[in-house]
């Protein structure tokens, strides 16, 4: 599916509200002479609108607070909402397994990578087709926004409340499994207190009542989206990017090389919202199927994300089969498995795949009579909604890779610049 091409607004290198043809001039000279683009310092957070930082948790927000942590809400009694969703480790999982386990014995293995749970909360309402307005009028740009790696649950607290009653995580056999256990509770009481007297009434209710309370906690409390990279210290005018680091964004942003801006956009949003590194759509890659996943041991299985199997709306829209959604790219070097399908362990890897999918295929793919199967986690009718326009996925068999080696570690370096703890304020000193 053609999308637009991303232009930045700023390239936040040059800290400071300027054009964008002069900014690339100012950087462009930086570079042949050997120096990195320095930030031209400015008062903090001047035109970046950083969420502000909540003193205290609501009475809803602390509620969530203690049902994200309580593992006696699951079948098992051994897993809890942070139990895949770390907090030290960017509310992802920290250890390098493809899906999670969970179920009644912790041995209920997943179908799909578990995301983090930071910077959901801009996050917009799934819809079947998203217009952007351009010179020449409004451009479809296909399926955006919802939660999950497809799009299929359509708010934070649902979301939420989702893994109470899969079989593969919390495994609670009901709605009213759940009741009982908040009833039981510690925080029972409070619970009551939050949502009314008669609350427990309704085990239905008490689910979505789960939900809302997680909602309000990952709403609030900062660790879901505090915005101390390096990255926010540069567009804030606290830091500068190294010299590698410099030349990995002009890499992130160019459309013939990295052409990563293009789905995992760093622009400064309207009203000065921060740069998501996300534009919410969906796009299929083509990443190689995972023989770690348990079920795909069945051959004729397989996960479609849009058109199936755990949405079903869009089963019948087929040139979506094999989209998924585009992540934020924030805290990425932190995660030890990437995509929905987890293949991947590390970002040299990532990035090596990218460039040469479709020259080297054999790196990648399994093989069947000797012959490399292109594609091979989707059914051959759909492999051809592979995207083949956008680089760096334009190049043809032999061709050489979009990066080179260094460009790929300078990437890798600028990828770095967006993890969370480099300051410890957004956008801070």
């Amino acid at each position: 599916m053609q999308r637009r091409v991303n232009f930045a607004v700023v390239l936040v290198v040059c800290g400071v509200l300027v054009s964008v043809v002069a900014c690339q001039k100012k950087e462009a000279a930086s570079l042949e002479q050997g120096k990195p683009a320095a930030a031209v310092p400015h008062k903090k957070n001047a035109w970046v609108n950083y969420p502000k930082q909540v003193a205290k948790l609501s009475p809803q927000a602390e509620l969530g607070r203690q049902l994200f942590f309580d593992t006696n809400l699951s079948a098992s009694g051994k897993m809890s909402c942070a139990t895949c969703h770390q907090p030290d480790h960017a509310y992802a999982p920290a250890n390098d397994l493809a899906v999670q386990l969970g179920g009644e014995k912790m041995d209920q293995a997943g179908t799909r990578s578990v995301p983090s749970l930071r910077y959901l909360s801009y996050t917009p309402l799934f819809t079947r087709h998203f217009y952007f307005p351009t010179s020449e009028g409004l451009e479809d740009e296909g399926p955006t926004g919802g939660f999950t790696h497809d799009g299929a649950v359509a708010s934070l607290h649902e979301q939420a409340s989702v893994p109470l009653l899969s079989a593969n995580e919390m495994a609670n056999a009901s709605a009213q499994n759940v009741a009982q256990k908040v009833q039981a509770s510690a925080y029972a009481k409070q619970f009551q207190q939050v949502f009314g007297e008669q609350v427990f009434s309704d085990p239905n209710q008490v689910v979505h009542q789960v939900g809302l309370a997680l909602e309000a906690f990952q709403l609030e409390d900062v660790s879901f989206h505090p915005y101390t990279s390096k990255f926010d210290a540069v567009i804030s005018g606290n830091a500068t990017f190294s010299e590698p680091e410099l030349r990995g964004y002009r890499v992130f942003k160019d459309p013939s090389k990295g052409n990563c801006a293009k789905c995992h956009v760093d622009n400064v949003g309207a009203g000065g919202k921060p740069a998501q590194f996300t534009d919410f759509e969906f796009e299929a890659i083509g990443v190689p199927r995972n023989p770690t996943i348990a079920a795909n041991k069945v051959a004729s299985y397989f996960d479609l994300g849009l058109c199936g199997p755990y949405r079903h709306d869009l089963s019948k829209e087929t040139n979506f089969c094999g989209m998924f959604k585009t992540p934020t790219l924030r805290n990425v070097a932190t995660r030890k498995v990437f995509f929905h399908n987890g293949f991947f362990h590390n970002l040299d890897d990532v990035m090596h795949f990218y460039v040469e999918r479709d020259s080297q295929p054999q790196k990648w793919y399994s093989s069947k009579n000797g012959k490399v199967q292109m594609y091979d986690d989707l059914p051959k009718q759909w492999r051809s909604n592979v995207d083949h326009i956008n680089a760096p996925f334009d190049r043809k068999k032999e061709a050489a890779p979009a990066l080179t080696e260094a460009e790929i570690k300078d990437l890798i370096e600028f990828l770095n610049t967006l993890t969370d703890g480099y300051s410890r304020t957004p956008g801070g000193e």
